[in-house]
């Protein structure tokens, strides 16, 4: 991924953080795609966004977020016997 698209995704994921409480209100549950700070989307399922991204957008170029109050959605734990050098 290229520092811009990578920079662009970032900027998306902090709109979503900054307005997160009122997106919740309004899309609670569903799957949104952010595009340039802006919602563009809503889907009930990671399956149509995901869908719906790579038609529109392109994998890669849209951030698609679970929208759900707290850090749930944005918070994963990844465990692997893997070992890198």
């Amino acid at each position: 991924m290229g520092i811009k698209k990578k920079i662009m995704l970032e900027k998306d994921f902090e709109y979503y953080l900054q307005h997160q409480d009122e997106l919740v209100q309004k899309y609670s549950g569903k799957f949104l795609l952010i595009f340039q700070e802006q919602v563009v989307g809503d889907y009930p399922t990671f399956e149509e966004a995901i869908r719906e991204a790579s038609k529109k957008y392109g994998l890669g170029n849209v951030l698609i977020q679970k929208c759900e109050p707290g850090t749930q959605a944005y918070t994963q734990t990844f465990q692997s016997r893997v070992a890198f050098k």
